[in-house]
């Protein structure tokens, strides 16, 4: 279950209204039933209230203001659809380096020695299915080595690296869930 440590302010607004939302749930609520509410994903009318509205549309427009993607209409022959293409192909670059290096050059073979913003792209990277294409730039014989490592890494027990604490429980929880 979700504990709420903290409801100090992020300064990120769905960050800080999330945090609103656990912090009002009584009994606390499971990691996959919150990746649910939160993403929209489930429609039990009794937790509507927990959900937050428009958080795609929200999250894009995050990103275009700060300069990571554009908006553009395309038109699908009967109707507009509204789409965000990435603008700034140099960010993505920058992105994909980072998960390049972290599982190449900068391997500690101990998740709870990994930075925990690397380890959170790559549970994230899996969860979304964009892992392979993360790495498929590489060289065939530095592909297989990612994402032999990757692999290693996402198929440890979640349970029993989120009890050796160093602040990456939530982390674990969320594999748990999308593992399931």
């Amino acid at each position: 279950q979700v504990l709420l440590k903290s409801d100090a302010p992020t300064g990120d607004v769905l960050l800080d209204e999330t945090l609103r939302h656990i912090k009002a749930t009584e009994p606390a609520e499971t990691v996959q039933s919150w990746i649910e509410l939160l993403t929209g994903e489930t429609w039990n009318p009794f937790k509507l209230q927990y959900q937050l509205r428009n958080v795609r549309e929200r999250l894009a427009k995050a990103l275009v203001e700060k300069g990571i993607l554009t908006t553009e209409k395309q038109n699908f022959l009967l109707f507009d659809m509204t789409t965000h293409p990435v603008s700034n192909a140099s960010e993505k670059q920058r992105l994909l380096r980072r998960l390049q290096e972290s599982v190449l050059e900068r391997w500690v073979n101990d998740p709870q020695r990994m930075e925990r913003r690397t380890l959170a792209l790559l549970v994230l990277a899996h969860a979304s299915d964009v892992l392979e294409n993360v790495f498929s730039s590489l060289p065939d014989d530095k592909y297989d080595l990612a994402m032999n490592r990757t692999k290693d890494l996402l198929d440890m027990d979640p349970e029993v690296e989120a009890v050796k604490g160093r602040g990456a429980e939530m982390i674990w929880a969320v594999l748990a869930a999308f593992n399931k």
